[in-house]
């Protein structure tokens, strides 16, 4: 973080509570990461065949003609984890390149590309949930970087004009700190869930127990997200903490759409009944935001 602009945006106080959930891979970034499989040739022999996510996600259900190798997938997701001893993360590494690839404008921003980034330059939470397994702290080593690469230096100022605003609005905070102290505060509000990480299915049976372990992984990062938001209102200052809070979920994957739309229906929406729940399919590349479904609530985002 190279701003050191000090302003305070204390007009946050008459904001409305908006926050999102954002899948990342096609969905914020078109990430070079490879899978590794096998397909299946004319002669009937399996050959080693690398595909992108954008394309497993349309063959994965064909059996018949891909295959993990040696029936292994963490062998065909070997580069969606982290390993001891690198440096920099794989994934860190593949972030870079997938900015450098939008900013140099060789492709297209993915669907919520400009909305992460609308959401951070606002201050407003948010959560990564993927299907993943990079530690949560890798993640956010993609989101640091996410913000100094995408975000120019007026961006910059905005949001930490937002952030500190934030602070004083909320916590009472207005002692002068570094942005950096600022920007990480932010960060650590913030969830980041890799839902075949070893740490998160930890943390799913800690948290959850045995009932959370039949649960889908991604459905219960999302409630833990809206739980984790609702705390936060609840200790905010009398009169501000009562106001409708909104939030928007965003995948690429249409079956993880499918399935985040009637979880909501049949059980976060009767947990939460004050709480409007807005779901964005960006798996159709030619819709600019992605198709919108209002699951609960009437509230018009601008996804």
């Amino acid at each position: 973080m190279a701003s050191q602009h000090k302003n305070v945006n204390l007009g946050v106080a008459d904001r409305d509570f908006k926050y999102f959930i954002f899948d990342w891979d096609d969905n914020i970034l078109h990430m070079p990461t490879r899978i590794y499989l096998e397909k299946k040739d004319e002669d009937g022999n399996w050959i080693d065949h690398s595909v992108s996510t954008a394309f497993f996600a349309v063959i994965r259900g064909d059996t018949e003609n891909y295959r993990a190798p040696d029936g292994d997938w963490d062998k065909a997701f070997k580069d969606f984890q982290d390993y001891d001893g690198n440096q920099e993360s794989g994934f860190l590494k593949d972030t870079r390149d997938a900015l450098n690839r939008v900013l140099s404008g060789k492709v297209q921003p993915a669907p919520s590309y400009t909305r992460l980034k609308e959401t951070l330059i606002e201050g407003r939470l948010f959560a990564i949930v993927t299907a993943r397994g990079h530690a949560s702290d890798s993640i956010k080593e993609a989101v640091k970087l996410f913000i100094d690469m995408a975000l120019s230096k007026d961006d910059l100022e905005t949001m930490m004009a937002n952030l500190r605003g934030y602070r004083a609005t909320f916590d009472g905070e207005r002692k002068v700190v570094t942005d950096q102290e600022v920007l990480n505060d932010y960060l650590s509000l913030n969830r980041y869930h890799a839902v075949t990480n070893p740490g998160f299915k930890k943390w799913l049976n800690d948290v959850g127990g045995e009932e959370a372990m039949h649960e889908n992984p991604k459905q219960f990062a999302i409630r833990d997200f809206v739980e984790h938001v609702a705390r936060l209102m609840e200790k905010s200052e009398e009169g501000l903490g009562h106001r409708s809070i909104s939030v928007g979920f965003s995948d690429d994957d249409v079956e993880n759409v499918k399935a985040v739309e009637k979880y909501i229906q049949q059980e976060l929406s009767r947990h939460f009944p004050s709480v409007k729940f807005v779901v964005y399919d960006t798996s159709d590349s030619v819709m600019k935001n992605g198709r919108k479904v209002v699951v609960a609530g009437q509230l018009d985002f601008d996804f």
